[in-house]
């Protein structure tokens, strides 16, 4: 896969490679295991509130860095504010970006970047995505046994993780450094 991205990257321009995913964040609770004192049952709060927002990651595994937006939908006209986001965030590289096979991935209406490429995972596979572990972070972490008043409540939860995950590069690449994804070496020459 690096000498087909190679080819796609300008020469000279340094290649970063991305992995992307959404995440659906709201206000139905989800139980969980925590911790009590032997002999006591924990009350854990519960809510089913059918009101969601959307967070936005691409991460980049061999550093740990990881751009994110929060976005009130998933659609193209989303897809494309957070890839030129995470372009503007990376003007002097040319990223490779895999993600899903979602929709609004390959909608026509899409605008892609001219310093990205995107290429897609198999079908019925996020075993293969590592920013699914981002999510399984954030939910664990943030938002376990929490009950939320509103969906701001949930947007303020949701941006104090994504905040403390972009400052956290050494912690992102733990979670998201898949060896076979590492062991790549995008800028031989």
């Amino acid at each position: 896969m690096a000498k087909c991205a190679e080819a796609l990257a300008p020469e000279g321009v340094r290649l970063r490679l991305m992995a992307q995913d959404e995440g659906r964040f709201g206000r139905i609770s989800t139980p969980q295991r925590c911790w009590a004192p032997r002999g006591m049952r924990p009350e854990v709060p519960s809510q089913i509130v059918r009101e969601y927002t959307y967070a936005f990651v691409a991460v980049s595994p061999h550093d740990g860095t990881l751009d994110s937006l929060i976005l009130p939908q998933v659609n193209e006209q989303a897809m494309s504010i957070f890839l030129q986001e995470v372009s503007n965030r990376h003007r002097d590289e040319f990223i490779l970006m895999v993600m899903d096979g979602a929709g609004w991935h390959k909608a026509k209406a899409l605008k892609v970047p001219d310093n990205m490429a995107l290429i897609f995972l198999p079908p019925y596979s996020p075993q293969l995505n590592p920013v699914e572990h981002i999510w399984e972070s954030i939910r664990e972490n943030w938002f376990g046994n929490e009950v939320f008043n509103s969906i701001d409540a949930v947007e303020d939860q949701l941006e104090k993780a994504l905040v403390a995950l972009e400052g956290g590069q050494a912690s992102v690449k733990s979670l998201t450094g898949f060896p076979w994804i590492v062991g790549m070496n995008l800028n031989a020459t």
